[in-house]
């Protein structure tokens, strides 16, 4: 039987495809292989949301073609540019776009004749590429928000929930096989079950979720601003089982570049969403992504955004500068600012934010976190808490310790240092 190899590129949420991909293989008798030098097969997951991924994929494909394997692709990036990659790299054996990805196994037929491949990607046949006691659980798919810059609905789709029973199931499934903590992900979890008619949402989700006997720990990703409702916090301030980290990405702080990004709300939206979750939840950890250089963006608004940075002292902030993508609204927006100032304002902005950050950590000086062990580095443990999400964005707990740790030990550990992203600790009986 043939050996396969998957490069994966892009978001947690093209993880699980990646997952499904390896399960379907696995349970089809295609041994995975983490070499490519020893794989027949490679597969490689891409993703399109901006330009450096574009290009990251194409240099990945162009790469692995000289190895001579036969090669597959998949993923967004094949989504949005089948027939100009068809053209343009004729090398590839296989393009599969995600809307076929229904008849994954009847498209993988044709590339390697085995006869015996049998039903399609499966939730419920992952091969899991996190640790073995934590996954990631996708509860929908595709975006309805249409930002200015945005091209995942154009890639993905209108947003469509997952049934609830379905991802209960898969979540109870998940625990069967060890799994103790679960992160929920879509490109807008605050939107889950709008689409639905019988009053769903994402708190009905959870409150399922929390009933799971041996489910530990649940962390919500990508939360909308507008979205997040009362409800949703209190929820959340009263359940030791959901995380007190909110994740939410707000992309601008003035009112002028949100309207034009096709962002619903406001400056004074976020001010008092932000203000209510730490009164509410004084534990929460807030985490964000912001834009620089969008279209127009003035040296004023570039200016209050980061005063905005400054005056509320995000504990995590990813940034990045815009990027102008085919087919989206902002593509043709007159006023587009140069490389060099975008680059620019962006490296100003993370000096900023590499204080602010500084100073953030300090407040948890001498606090006692339950911290998972995800690794080892440079003579420390390396862990994860309620501090940091698992997708290596929001810096490490280094931890010192006389004992014998394995991965996936739950430990208590006394922060004792704090760095400009990371956290230092000791563990204690």
């Amino acid at each position: 039987m043939s050996k396969v190899g998957l490069i994966s590129l892009g978001c947690d949420k093209n993880r699980v495809d990646s997952e499904l991909i390896l399960g379907l293989l696995s349970r089809n008798g295609y041994e995975i292989v983490s070499s490519i030098n020893k794989a027949d097969i490679i597969i490689i997951n891409t993703c399109g949301f901006i330009t450096d991924s574009k290009a990251e994929g194409i240099n990945t494909i162009l790469e692995t073609i000289n190895y001579g394997k036969k090669v597959v692709v998949t993923g967004c990036l094949v989504e949005r540019y089948l027939e100009q990659l068809k053209k343009e790299i004729p090398e590839v054996d296989l393009w599969i776009p995600i809307r076929d990805y229904y008849r994954f196994n009847e498209l993988l037929l044709s590339l390697d004749n085995n006869k015996n491949i049998t039903p399609s990607l499966d939730y419920h046949n992952r091969i899991f590429t996190t640790q073995k006691n934590t996954a990631y659980l996708r509860i929908g798919e595709g975006c309805s928000n249409h930002c200015t810059y945005c091209a995942i609905p154009l890639i993905r789709g209108e947003y469509v929930s997952r049934p609830l029973d379905d991802i209960v199931e898969e979540a109870n499934h998940l625990v069967s096989l060890g799994v103790n903590e679960i992160t929920l992900l879509e490109q807008d979890t605050t939107k889950y079950g709008s689409d639905f008619k019988d009053g769903t949402t994402l708190v009905t989700l959870l409150d399922k979720l929390v009933a799971i006997d041996g489910l530990k720990h649940v962390r919500l990703l990508y939360l909308y601003p507008d979205e997040i409702s009362d409800e949703l916090i209190d929820f959340i301030a009263k359940n030791p089982v959901i995380y007190p980290y909110f994740d939410i990405p707000i992309q601008h702080s003035e009112d002028r570049i949100l309207k034009k990004m096709n962002r619903r709300g406001d400056k004074k939206l976020l001010i008092e969403l932000i203000n209510k979750i730490r009164e509410k939840v004084p534990n929460a950890i807030l985490r964000t992504t912001v834009m620089v250089g969008f279209p127009s963006e003035s040296e004023e608004e570039y200016n209050n955004l980061l005063k905005f940075i400054k005056d509320i002292k995000f504990d995590h902030l990813g940034a990045f500068a815009y990027s102008q993508e085919e087919d989206t609204p902002s593509y043709s927006y007159p006023e587009q600012i140069p490389e060099e100032v975008k680059n620019d304002r962006l490296d100003k902005l993370m000096k900023v934010q590499q204080k602010i950050s500084y100073q953030v950590n300090k407040k948890h000086l001498d606090e006692v976190m339950e911290v998972l062990i995800t690794g080892k580095e440079n003579g420390y443990y390396v862990g994860r808490s309620y501090w940091n999400a698992p997708d290596d964005v929001d810096g490490k707990i280094f931890i010192k310790t006389n004992n014998e740790l394995s991965i996936s030990d739950i430990i208590k550990v006394k922060i004792t240092d704090t760095y400009v992203y990371d956290l230092l600790g000791e563990e204690i009986q």
